[in-house]
């Protein structure tokens, strides 16, 4: 089976979104638009679109294989899926997760780690979540030459010990802890962090306390940047949706009436009509049983 989806076209690709363009942004803008993506035709459509940074996130667990959490994402899916994004978005910056357990064990293994997703996975940076707590693992995989985008507030890989997926950085305590955490990332080299799930005046505080940009999901709007999951903002999500995650279509609602329509038309025998089939064989038109020696 083939598709004419897939093609790719002949005009040449836009400036590539790099590190330093993003970092320039801070404070002075225009907002970074961040998507995640998990195959190339989305990939292609959100870097069509000028989206700024894609991320392979391992939320493709939970979005893409139906998982209950990202946990048991491995390396070799995110770097699956990572070449597979990479074709597709030639002008957005990528960005890969870094799952659970493939970081947290030491700096040595999330060196490791982090050089598979660049070699294997065609990353160009890779995102880790945790604070003060992973400074140095940070600090060595930029010493190895990979960019880090940190990752505080809610942190998915710590579901169980957070009690779910609850916002963090409430209370003068937690959310000096946030701003401490941010700091300690950027001392170690990250270029942006994620701030996801935090009260809006606890980013602000986070955002200015900081010289990188940050990347609010439910952080409200001074952050640098935005990030939203993609099947969230294109309405394709069913079940329960985060309160920050904005529907900007209902592509959901439209596959299953195309789906439908096509069973309908297929039943019916409606599809494929002359105009979607090919051109007789010119045997066939002379009048020649094939069936025949």
């Amino acid at each position: 089976m083939y598709s004419s989806g897939n093609g790719r076209g002949s005009a040449p690709p836009a400036k590539k979104m790099t590190v330093p363009d993003l970092r320039s942004r801070k404070g002075v803008g225009p907002s970074i638009a961040m998507v995640t993506a998990y195959d190339y035709t989305m990939a292609r459509l959100m870097d069509e679109a000028g989206v700024d940074v894609v991320l392979v996130g391992d939320s493709l667990g939970m979005v893409f294989q139906g998982l209950t959490t990202t946990l048991p994402v491995t390396v070799d899916e995110i770097c699956y899926h990572g070449r597979a994004v990479a074709r597709g978005a030639p002008r957005a910056h990528l960005v890969g997760d870094l799952p659970f357990m493939s970081y947290q064990v030491s700096p040595a293994q999330a060196v490791e780690s982090s050089g598979r997703l660049v070699k294997e996975g065609a990353f160009e940076a890779v995102k880790l979540e945790g604070g003060e707590e992973i400074a140095e693992h940070v600090r060595r995989i930029v010493r190895a030459g990979v960019p880090v985008m940190g990752h505080v507030g809610l942190q998915p890989q710590s579901v169980h010990a957070l009690g779910g997926f609850k916002m963090q950085g409430r209370g003068v305590d937690a959310a000096a802890k946030l701003v401490a955490d941010a700091k300690a990332l950027e001392d170690a080299g990250a270029y942006a962090i994620v701030l996801e799930a935090i009260p809006p005046d606890v980013a602000r505080q986070v955002t200015a306390a900081v010289g990188v940009p940050t990347i609010g999901i439910g952080a409200g709007p001074a952050c640098d940047g935005q990030v939203l999951v993609c099947t969230d903002l294109l309405g394709m999500s069913r079940g329960h949706a985060p309160k920050f995650a904005k529907r900007f279509a209902e592509l959901g609602d439209a596959v299953v009436k195309a789906a439908a329509d096509y069973v309908a038309e297929v039943r019916s025998g409606a599809f494929p009509s002359a105009e979607h089939s090919f051109k007789p064989n010119r045997a066939e038109e002379a009048g020649v049983d094939l069936t025949k020696n």
